[in-house]
């Protein structure tokens, strides 16, 4: 899954983790039920923010939540899980998005898309991702169009970009994309009111989300010769910061004057998290040395990222020998293997908060669950914003 607004669950809190859970399943299964399994993989952790606005404008409605089935993706557990326009619209943004971006790195002969077979593939899975969005887009009254336009003039503005170009004329077709997704959510909720505010808010978070691309994939570009609109415009990484952090407090001003039933998951995601994701793209973001909270420790427990020595609380040997030696109480060498299979493959290895670990059956948390705070504190101490802060721990 790929976006610029990954929360952190240590930070959201118990209510709140259950509602952004609730919109990130539901547009992974709405993908799924119009369009097909493969769809799933084009889940855009920036596109279930269509279906946080929609809910946040509308309250409540019936027929607004599901109880989803067990998925391995959330530990075989059920969950509550949004639908409706809310959840179709961010369908259909995520399928146009992932089909531009399919054809962006076909169009730069990316990796294996260098290949004609494996590109001309991928071409055909673009178009129908794109189909498959209009298609989406038109059952909840939005035309995808305007995102497809976006996408064609970008391309051209890139060509014609050159040193001493403004940054935010290769930024506008984003920012016109998202402004428009963003706006028909207050059609959807029904408050045309907040059409207009939405529609601004949108728009700096397009900006946004070309500025922290073009900065997080401004070294790799440099190296392979790829095309960067920092690089190719000479912008400097200060001139970016600086427009980034005025796109970060015109959202918010544009937030305060759109009315919520429940805006609290906006907010948290809108204002904290997408400062939060600038500070990363600028390496300003604060590291934590918590063990339960983002320290190097990786998955297993042990001092390394992938467990191959150590693992799992044994004497050494990982899967170099015959495995760790089985704790007091654990499992043996051939009933561990088994245990380890079985928590890989159900993915509880990665999403689970907890899993008992296959040989010691010491608890571990999943992989996943690693982050970079360090508490729950506001950013500045709320300075400036009318929230409280939703942490709960």
């Amino acid at each position: 899954m790929f976006g610029i607004v990954k929360p952190c669950a240590h930070r959201l809190g118990e209510r709140l983790k259950a509602d952004w859970t609730a919109h990130l399943c539901g547009l992974c299964l709405a993908l799924r039920r119009d369009h097909g399994q493969l769809a799933r993989i084009v889940t855009n952790y920036d596109a279930l923010l269509i279906s946080v606005l929609t809910e946040a404008q509308a309250g409540p409605v019936d027929g607004g939540r599901r109880t989803a089935g067990p998925c391995a993706l959330r530990g075989m557990r059920t969950a509550s899980v949004a639908q409706g326009e809310g959840a179709r619209l961010a369908a259909a943004v995520s399928l146009v998005l992932a089909a531009a971006k399919v054809r962006d790195h076909v169009a730069d002969r990316d990796g294996l898309l260098a290949r004609r077979p494996v590109a001309a593939a991928a071409r055909r899975v673009a178009a129908r991702w794109g189909r498959a969005g209009a298609h989406s887009g038109a059952a909840v009254g939005f035309d995808t169009g305007v995102l497809v336009d976006a996408v064609d003039r970008q391309l051209g503005l890139e060509t014609l970009a050159g040193p001493g170009a403004p940054i935010l004329d290769v930024t506008e077709p984003t920012e016109t994309a998202t402004a428009a997704a963003f706006a028909h959510t207050a059609v959807l909720a029904g408050r045309p009111g907040n059409a207009g505010p939405l529609a601004e808010a949108g728009r700096l978070f397009g900006r946004l989300a070309h500025l922290l691309d073009a900065v997080e994939d401004r070294r790799a570009d440099a190296l392979t010769g790829a095309w960067n609109p920092l690089t190719a415009t000479g912008t400097p990484v200060a001139e970016a910061r600086r427009l980034a952090d005025d796109a970060l407090h015109g959202i918010r001003l544009a937030l305060r004057e759109a009315e919520f039933r429940d805006g609290r998951l906006v907010h948290l995601l809108l204002v904290h998290e997408l400062r939060r994701s600038v500070d990363r793209a600028f390496g300003t973001a604060p590291v934590c040395a918590s063990p339960r909270h983002g320290a190097p420790q990786g998955p297993y427990g042990g001092g390394n990222a992938y467990g191959l020595a150590g693992a799992d609380g044994g004497s050494g040997g990982g899967f170099g020998g015959f495995g760790p030696e089985p704790a007091k109480g654990g499992r043996g060498f051939r009933a561990g293997c088994g245990m380890f299979f079985a928590l890989f493959c159900t993915c509880r290895m990665c999403c689970a908060e907890e899993y008992e670990g296959p040989w010691s059956r010491k608890k571990r948390n999943g992989c996943c669950q690693w982050c970079d705070c360090c508490d729950c504190s506001c950013p500045g101490g709320c300075d400036g914003c009318d929230c409280c802060c939703p942490c709960d721990g």
